[in-house]
């Protein structure tokens, strides 16, 4: 006789043959020998290895799906061989599909298959426009498969729907991950009032911020949450998109603020064997190291474009990053230092100043004695992509200016100055090495 309920669902799993029977099978024995202990659900299986059986068996299905490989090979413990019910599974869209929203797409869209608490289905808002060839985005991604204009070369998943409609794109959706140029957020924001789930939560990958005299500077993630009135984490990194598009190993950083379930949602979301997600506390800290490290970059480009060699690059890297942290604290008391040397802040440093867009436009900028506009030079060299450190330049300028900062922060100040044409681009040496400013009861 067959004791425990574990040899009994072993027993009545190894004579089956269809899911259907072993449900059937396994509740009149469970509950002829035990008629109070409730049927487990999931219930505790043996370990079955993948090459146990034949492509003839009629296990086959079960073993496959109910102890499903994980990318690394290891066995997904926490996959519901019932499956959970539809309407609880969490829902995704993805607000923007620029290069960095494909890349976000094709990594959340392959983790949505393998996790049974996600519904397949990705939705991918795209901003519709049309190709050369005169047919739309937004068919031609659901026909390939692929962002023909942002990530050419890359199959996103057969389950990621680019969609147009943006209203419809997130309706359903619990978990809204926004990857758009910032600028852009506010207008979308007013859109989904009021036509998103009770439910739902966000996450922001976008790099920028909001500048408005009125109420002085405010993070997207803030923006986000005061205009739809949802928690709001943000994910930052070392992460040049078309590195992570070919699985190149990278880092990234989420920050929340109190929900830490939610924020381990989102590592569910987005970790993968290739891209380690790390969690911290710190949503401003994180958020203002993805903003302001693109201004850095700018810094970087000119260095490279005057090529004045390493040493200077390397000093200008240090000085930025130095000015970063003190911005973020002023502005922040809470910014943790910790949150620095996470893959959003340092690591984030060093990879755009070796490889980012903005440090490839500044490099232009500079070789050609700032004769053209970074616009211009944005048109001609990103394909329609968008150089985010020019308007945070200016954003972090109006806030400076504004609070009288500027005279603490060198090589901020002087970034939009070139920028704007009101310097040269050899100032970025000559200005950054003057001694900033102290501030009373603190330092930089």
């Amino acid at each position: 006789m067959l004791g425990s309920t574990e040899e009994m669902v072993s027993f009545c799993f190894h004579r089956s043959r269809s899911l259907l029977d072993f449900k059937r099978l396994s509740f009149s024995r469970i509950h002829s020998f035990h008629p109070y202990t409730p049927l487990p659900s999931p219930p505790r299986l043996p370990f079955i290895s993948p090459n146990r059986f034949t492509s003839s068996s009629p296990h086959l299905s079960m073993a496959r799906s109910w102890n499903s490989p994980t990318p690394n090979g290891q066995i997904n413990r926490n996959f519901s061989p019932a499956g959970a019910p539809e309407d609880r599974k969490s829902r995704v869209a993805v607000v923007g599909s620029g290069n960095w929203g494909s890349v976000a797409a094709k990594l959340i869209a392959h983790n949505a298959l393998r996790l049974n608490s996600f519904h397949d289905e990705v939705r991918m808002w795209v901003l519709e426009e049309v190709l050369p060839t005169g047919e739309k985005l937004s068919e031609v991604i659901n026909r390939t498969n692929e962002n023909v204009k942002y990530l050419p070369g890359i199959k996103l998943g057969k389950n990621v729907i680019a969609d147009p409609d943006l209203d419809h794109a997130v309706r359903e959706a619990n978990m809204l991950v926004f990857v758009t140029p910032h600028q852009f957020v506010e207008g979308i924001c007013r859109r989904l009032v009021g036509k998103i789930r009770k439910d739902a939560s966000a996450i922001s990958l976008i790099k920028g911020m909001e500048v408005k005299k009125e109420d002085g500077p405010r993070i997207i993630s803030t923006l986000i949450t005061e205009r739809l009135g949802v928690n709001c984490c943000v994910l930052m990194g070392a992460n040049i998109a078309n590195e992570i598009a070919i699985e190149m190993f990278s880092e990234a950083t989420i920050g929340y603020r109190e929900n830490k379930e939610i924020a381990h949602k989102w590592v569910q979301l987005f970790n993968a064997p290739y891209f380690m997600v790390s969690v911290v506390q710190d949503v401003e800290g994180v958020e203002l190291c993805g903003t302001l490290k693109n201004v850095v970059a700018l810094a970087a480009g000119f260095v490279d474009g005057l090529e004045l060699g390493n040493n200077t690059k390397a000093a200008i890297m240090r000085i930025g990053l130095k000015e970063m942290n003190a911005f973020s604290k002023l502005l922040f008391p809470s910014v943790k230092d910790s949150t620095f040397f996470e893959s959003c802040g340092v690591a984030d440093v060093i990879t755009t100043c070796l490889g980012g867009r903005n440090r490839k436009c500044a490099e232009a900028f500079a070789r050609d004695g700032g004769k053209r506009s970074l616009d211009e030079l944005e048109a001609e060299m990103l394909q329609g992509q968008k150089l985010q450190g020019v308007s945070t330049a200016k954003e972090v300028y109006e806030v400076l200016r504004y609070r009288g900062w500027l005279e603490s922060f060198p090589l901020f100040s002087t970034v939009h100055e070139i920028c704007t044409g009101r310097l040269p681009p050899s100032a970025i040496v000559e200005h950054v090495g003057r001694t900033p400013k102290i501030f009373p009861g603190g330092r930089l």
